[in-house]
């Protein structure tokens, strides 16, 4: 298949996934959603999946034009984003094998998201993490679906409620990353990783992954649901509106409860 936001290489079974726009520091586009979601489809046969960032950043968030753009939009076109975000978060949860996130840098907002779906995630030490929607006057409604089953309510309400960011020894210590690694071994060790997941049984790995996956899944689809409609509506607020054009202009966001 063809990309223009990300490349995809393959190597004895393992699928490799860079987001390259560095110029752009890999931030979500609605042209990389798509690309993602079809490479995820493209290398599902693959014995494991590797999935990292070109430059010096993982994934920053959501593009800046891209966001001006939100606001304005309709409630449908909200509610198509919402679902259309899931689609890719779903597809990374419930990738059947074995997925590896080599986090080189910054992974911000959706970027987060990205980088603590998959089963592993090792990290470079001056990595940063944070859901900071709530600054710009959004709902982290998706990403808090999966993050309280990885950390429980106390640190979610933490991260989520004051979107602060944290790096990379503080994600270890929470459990949200596995590893850090030194920049220049991050690939080699997450080659070394695949490796050794790969010695084996790929029905067992498989089998395995679809157990966890459908254990989760009654709840997850009821909570994804809800999520969706507050995602899509926090974007008819007045706050969302204020929230987007301060961050653009950087100024101090005026808040109105509204």
């Amino acid at each position: 298949m063809s990309y223009k936001t990300l490349q995809v290489a393959f190597d004895s079974g393992i699928a490799t996934i860079t987001l390259n726009r560095p110029d752009k520091r890999n931030a979500i586009s609605y042209e990389l959603i798509d690309d993602l979601i079809r490479a995820l489809e493209e290398v599902r046969n693959s014995s494991i999946l590797i999935l990292t960032g070109a430059g010096k950043a993982f994934c920053s968030g959501m593009d800046l034009d891209n966001l001006k753009a939100l606001i304005g939009r309709t409630p449908e076109q909200n509610l198509a984003d919402s679902r259309t975000m899931v689609s890719l978060f779903r597809s990374l949860y419930e990738f059947p094998k074995p997925t590896i996130a080599a986090v080189n840098g910054a992974a911000i907002a959706g970027g987060t998201g990205l980088a603590l779906l998959c089963d592993f995630t090792l990290a470079v030490p001056d990595a940063k993490f944070g859901y900071t929607e709530v600054r710009i006057g959004f709902v982290p409604a998706i990403v808090s679906t999966f993050l309280l089953r990885q950390v429980g309510e106390k640190i979610a309400r933490d991260l989520l409620l004051t979107g602060r960011i944290f790096d990379a020894p503080e994600a270890l210590r929470m459990g949200l990353i596995n590893e850090i690694v030194p920049p220049e071994k991050l690939l080699d060790r997450a080659r070394e990783l695949a490796a050794q997941l790969a010695e084996n049984s790929p029905l067992s790995l498989s089998n395995t992954k679809r157990l966890l996956t459908d254990h989760a899944r009654a709840d997850l689809d009821a909570q994804i649901e809800v999520a969706i409609r507050e995602n899509a509506a926090i974007r008819e607020s007045d706050d969302f509106r204020e929230g987007i054009e301060a961050f653009l202009e950087k100024r101090k966001p005026k808040w109105t409860g509204r």
